[in-house]
């Protein structure tokens, strides 16, 4: 049976955001909407994506200054919670109780999602066993299954090492929280690399590891329909089915992210405890205008606003 070949268009059309603001400089802060200096904080599994917002944002209102700094979601949540930054974009909300405890302070943040990317498994570039079922997935990550041999019989790579961005990323919360339905990992091959690079350089030299990351770092921009991944690893497919193959498995590509054929897919969000109402707040507001919609897209994600169309064009071999 051979799975019928076809690509996938996803076209976005995006309406336009409208917004008020002012520009109070209380508390010494002299940026505006459109000019100053500012640092804020965001997910490291992110920074991709920011990136480049950083870098258009900052090509349309050249004077202003925007200093990214990444870390992970405990350390950056915190930092809003002692209002040490105006601006955090990460892969969860605020709780009831974090908004209430900010209120006591006397502020009250704004919390809005900004699109979605999907939590990727990749392995080396040699390993072409590269379908792959929820239901294993969540067996290798309770320890359950330790031996690639116990998933895919004719496997010798041995041991299954399973590596995460670091110890207290989003990626890794959202496994525990949503894959693991609360409960902890139990792999015993677990490696904590420093950042999301780390993860695909360690990938691209150990055959028998499992990465898992953020699908924003994976397109090769090389590629302008946001089909392609990166050529130094493979990008596993995973399926619903409790036996995955080639005809009930998917990537995290936009398609497959809107429809729910890719089953781990999370929500980016911009909180934003700004007063003043200035450069932190209009970047924000930025990213979810037409503009930063569009980039959001053009990166291989899935924005949160605009109409989202698919065309499916089959070709014949």
């Amino acid at each position: 049976m051979k799975k019928n070949l076809s690509y996938i268009f996803v076209g976005l059309t995006i309406a336009v955001l409208l917004s008020c603001s002012s520009k109070d400089k209380r508390g010494g802060r002299t940026d505006t909407q459109t000019s100053g200096t500012i640092s804020f904080y965001a997910d490291e599994s992110l920074s991709p994506i920011i990136e480049e917002e950083v870098k258009q944002f900052e090509f349309k209102f050249p004077k202003a200054k925007l200093e990214p700094v990444y870390t992970d979601e405990i350390t950056g949540l915190q930092k809003i919670k002692d209002l040490k930054t105006c601006l955090l974009i990460t892969t969860r909300g605020l709780t009831e109780r974090e908004i209430a405890y900010l209120k006591t302070k006397r502020q009250l943040p704004e919390v809005f999602p900004i699109g979605y990317d999907g939590i990727a498994f990749i392995v080396n570039k040699n390993n072409n066993d590269t379908c792959i079922s929820v239901k294993d997935i969540k067996r290798i990550l309770s320890g359950q299954v330790k031996q690639w041999n116990q998933i895919y019989p004719n496997s010798k790579r041995g041991n299954i090492e399973v590596v995460f961005d670091n110890k207290q990323s989003a990626t890794l919360s959202y496994v525990v929280d949503s894959i693991l339905d609360g409960k902890p990992i139990n792999s015993p091959n677990i490696v904590a690399a420093k950042t999301s690079k780390d993860v695909i350089n360690y990938i691209d030299k150990t055959p028998n590891a499992i990465g898992v990351i953020g699908s924003n770092w994976l397109n090769d921009k090389r590629d302008t329909t946001n089909t392609t991944f990166k050529k130094n690893i493979h990008v596993m497919s995973v399926s619903l089915k409790d036996k995955a193959n080639e005809m009930n498995s998917w990537k995290p590509y936009q398609a497959y992210l809107l429809d729910g054929r890719y089953p781990f897919a999370r929500t980016l969000y911009c909180i934003v405890v700004d007063p003043q109402k200035a450069l932190p707040w209009s970047f924000a507001n930025y990213i979810s205008s037409p503009t930063g919609q569009l980039i959001i897209f053009k990166a291989g994600l899935l924005p949160y606003r605009g109409d989202i169309s698919i065309r499916t064009v089959n070709v014949k071999r």
